[in-house]
């Protein structure tokens, strides 16, 4: 079910982005004086450790299409304050919080101007995402020898799509800021795996600590550990919000 939403609300998008794209700006004989580009910078975003940009094209009057990109180099886990209430598991959030992670993000987008022309004023936005996280670190487990670590590494995939809603006002004629929030809803899917020597009694204490795995909320985790190491597969829902305060500039 998570995927076929996923699937219409990406089908959704790219439909409406060549069907758009047809369109010019001749209905409407004040439009030569309408930028039809604009490029942002999502600036919260850089006290998350994360890097977004944006492009948008006005296709009509009131509507443009836009793709935006988000990376971030590995780092440690942000607010592990909230990430460790959230798993609400003392053992498990320990066992992940020294883990470092980066991303990957692209992100296409439809806008629907309510005003008067497209970049200026409310909009609607479906938009559909695909992004990457690479995580890497030691995972700690408790044995008849004391705390082991076992080290894990690999990639998590996510499809998502939502919609936003949002205003951009002028602060100058070419410069503008835009202000956005919205929901979205995918799936995740992913594979961590390591190599380790592990004798028979470190082998059931993994084997332990991997299944405090399962107290992350909404992620299915399979696990498998034999003697030389350990492969942890992920699958789940992926619900989050989004938002961003961008600052604009129009050409």
């Amino acid at each position: 079910m998570k995927k076929n939403i996923t699937k219409l609300l990406s089908a959704i998008v790219l439909i409406g982005m060549i069907l758009i794209s047809k369109d010019s700006f001749s209905q409407s004989d004040d439009t030569s004086a309408v930028y039809k580009n604009q490029v942002k910078m999502n600036v919260p975003a850089l006290f998350l450790k994360n890097f977004s940009f944006s492009y948008e094209r006005a296709v009509t009057k009131k509507i443009a299409v836009g793709l935006s990109i988000r990376f971030a180099p590995s780092a440690t886990l942000p607010f592990q304050g909230q990430l460790e209430s959230l798993i609400n598991n003392k053992e498990s959030y320990e066992r992940i919080k020294d883990f470092e992670t980066g991303n990957f993000s692209i992100t296409p987008q439809v806008r629907f101007y309510l005003g008067k022309q497209a970049f200026k004023g409310f909009y609607l936005a479906p938009f559909a995402s695909y992004s990457t996280f690479n995580a890497s670190g030691p995972y700690q487990f408790s044995s008849s020898a004391g705390t082991l670590d076992m080290p894990l590494s690999g990639d998590i995939k996510t499809v998502t799509g939502g919609f936003f809603i949002g205003s951009q006002f002028n602060v100058t004629r070419r410069i503008g800021l835009d202000l956005y929030i919205g929901p979205n809803y995918g799936s995740l899917s992913g594979t961590i795996s390591g190599n380790k020597a592990l004798n028979t009694d470190e082998q059931n204490a993994l084997r332990n600590g991997l299944a405090d795995l399962n107290n992350i909320p909404m992620i299915k985790t399979k696990y498998t550990v034999n003697s030389t190491g350990a492969t942890v597969d992920l699958d789940g829902n992926w619900p989050g919000l989004r938002a961003g305060l961008s600052v604009a500039f129009k050409f």
